[in-house]
């Protein structure tokens, strides 16, 4: 099969399409033929090792010390389930499924090996193999962060980067649970994020934009780049500041797959597209994201159609 794989530690261009061998299922494992995967912020800091200097020595035993250990990064995918092993009970040769890979990755290939009780659940029925592929990671990140400022309750939440795959979800999300929401990204990103459900939305770009912001239940930064001081500034009485950086990992849940499934379905969520990219030019993608600046997700895909 076609896979790419990351040769060593660095820019894009470690990442070389090659072909390997398929893998095979174990007896709880799906093997799914991969239709679509993305280009995530645990992709490219994977690939970059891209973590503090005193932290690169401990990151290289636990992922591989020249390479990382597996080298076919992808956190996400969506594709079709071609063979089960014998011990798996809830899924089928035929279902559409979309998983979270986590530190498992293998995305970036035309098959992967997912085990049943890991985050992987049927596609939403109304979606495409494309649009599911924006799920997993922006929609789980966003329901761990906000759970821990009590989205449930919080009446106005303040999202820090919200034209981003996180953060795009965030919004959606808390306009779901009810939420008047503030969003700060950049000026050409307001008119999607208007239609996201932001009530108010706010240029990061702009000298003083913070004075433009008040007192809220909940703040959360979805892109992990802004001033934590600054941002707790403006954490209402009783309220809560989550943020994607430095706060652990996002959990994988199965049961939030499930939920995206539902709202998806029903048009509470939608996905944000940025680009589309073939596997062939996934440095091509790596680069677009390392740039910065992307809207959504940069979706790659894998299977062929020929």
């Amino acid at each position: 099969m076609r896979a790419v794989i990351c040769t060593a530690y660095g820019p894009p261009d470690v990442l070389q399409l090659q072909v390997v061998d398929k893998p095979v299922p174990k007896d709880f494992d799906l093997m799914i033929k991969v239709h679509t995967s993305a280009v995530h912020s645990g992709d490219r800091r994977l690939r970059a090792l891209d973590v503090p200097a005193a932290g690169k020595l401990p990151m290289r035993v636990v992922v591989g010390f020249t390479a990382p250990r597996q080298p076919i990064l992808g956190v996400v995918l969506a594709g079709e389930v071609v063979e089960t092993g014998r011990r798996v009970e809830h899924f089928k040769v035929g279902d559409r499924v979309y998983a979270l890979t986590g530190m498992r990755f293998g995305g970036y290939a035309e098959y992967a090996c997912v085990k049943e009780s890991k985050c992987v659940e049927l596609m939403p029925q109304n979606a495409s193999y494309v649009e599911a592929a924006c799920l997993p990671f922006g929609g789980t990140t966003a329901l761990h962060f906000l759970r821990k400022v009590n989205i449930e309750q919080a009446k106005t939440v303040l999202i820090y980067g919200a034209s981003g795959a996180v953060g795009s979800m965030a919004v959606q999300i808390a306009k779901y649970y009810g939420a008047h929401v503030t969003a700060v990204c950049r000026e050409r990103n307001f008119e999607l994020v208007r239609s996201l459900g932001a009530d108010v939305v706010v240029d990061y770009t702009t000298a003083g934009y913070d004075n433009n912001l008040t007192m809220y239940d909940a703040v959360f930064d979805a892109a992990g780049k802004i001033d934590k001081q600054m941002a707790r500034k403006h954490i209402g009485e009783h309220g809560k500041f989550s943020s994607v950086a430095g706060q652990g990992v996002s959990s994988e849940r199965k049961e939030d797959l499930t939920f995206l499934n539902e709202l998806f379905d029903s048009g509470r969520v939608r996905a944000v597209i940025d680009s589309i990219y073939p596997l062939e030019d996934i440095v091509a993608a790596h680069r677009y994201v390392d740039a910065g600046g992307k809207t959504g997700n940069v979706i790659v895909t894998v299977a062929r159609t020929d």
